[in-house]
C-alpha cells in the first residue's frame, strides 16, 4: 500500500497540470474559507454590482488586445482595486472572483479546466490583495496586480508553452508575453490612481453606506 501511494505521488508530480490544479484548488479553498466571514449588506452588494459593471464596461475599451487573450484597457481593474480598498482583501477576493467569472464569458480563450482557473477566477482575486494596503493605494494596486501576473505567468508556463517560438524558453515566453499587457495595464492603473480623487469617491462609498443603514433604521 505504501508503496502504491508513493507511486501516486510521484506520478503528480510528474504532471505540471495536476500540481497546479491542486495548488489552485487549495488557493481557492483558502479565499472561500476567509471570504466566507464576509457579511454582506446591501448598499455592499449595490457598490459590488456598481463596480462590476463598470469593469465589464471599461474592459470594453481596449487599447490593445493580445492574440491569446490579455489586454491593455482604459483602467478596467481600478474599480476591483477600489473595491478591495474599501472593503478589505476577503470582499476583494470575491468581487475579484466574480468577475473573473464575468470575464470568463466575456472574452473566453479556453484550453485545458485548470488553465481557466489560473486566466480568469485566480488572476482577478489576486487583485483583492491590494485591501492589505489600504494607506498605501499605489503600493496596493502594484502588490494586486503582480499577484494577477504570477496567476498568468504560471498558466503561459504551462498551457501556452507551445506557443513559443522554437528554442525559447517557456518561462521566457511567458514573462514577456504577459508583461507586454500587464505592464502597460499597472502603469495605467497607477496613474489613474494618482490622478482621480480616489480618497474622496471611498469616503462617497462610506457615506452612501451610512445613509442606506440609518434608512434602514
Amino acid at each position: 500500500m505504501e508503496a502504491a501511494f508513493s507511486k501516486n505521488i510521484a506520478m503528480i508530480f510528474e504532471q505540471p497540470t495536476s500540481i497546479f490544479a491542486l495548488v489552485a484548488m487549495v488557493a481557492l479553498i483558502l479565499a472561500f474559507a476567509y471570504i466566507k466571514k464576509v457579511k454582506l449588506n446591501t448598499s455592499m452588494m449595490v457598490h459590488i454590482g456598481l463596480m462590476l459593471a463598470l469593469t465589464v464596461i471599461l474592459h470594453t475599451f481596449r487599447l490593445y488586445h493580445m492574440p491569446q487573450g490579455g489586454s491593455v484597457t482604459l483602467g478596467a481593474m481600478i474599480p476591483l482595486l477600489l473595491i478591495a480598498f474599501r472593503y478589505g482583501p476577503a470582499v476583494g477576493y470575491l468581487s475579484g472572483f466574480t468577475y473573473g467569472l464575468l470575464n470568463l464569458l466575456q472574452d473566453p480563450y479556453i484550453l485545458h479546466p485548470v488553465q481557466v482557473l489560473f486566466d480568469y477566477p485566480l488572476p482577478y482575486m489576486a487583485l483583492g490583495l491590494a485591501g492589505y494596503f489600504k494607506e498605501r493605494m499605489l503600493l496596493g494596486a502594484i502588490v494586486g496586480i503582480c499577484g494577477r501576473f504570477i496567476c498568468h505567468f504560471i498558466s503561459g508556463v504551462v498551457f501556452f508553452a507551445s506557443y513559443a517560438p522554437a528554442g525559447t524558453s517557456p518561462y521566457w515566453y511567458s514573462l514577456v508575453f504577459n508583461a507586454i499587457y500587464l505592464l502597460p495595464e499597472l502603469m495605467i492603473c497607477l496613474l489613474m490612481l494618482r490622478v482621480l480623487p480616489v480618497k474622496r469617491l471611498l469616503l462617497q462609498m462610506r457615506n452612501s453606506e451610512n445613509y442606506v443603514s440609518g434608512y434602514g433604521r
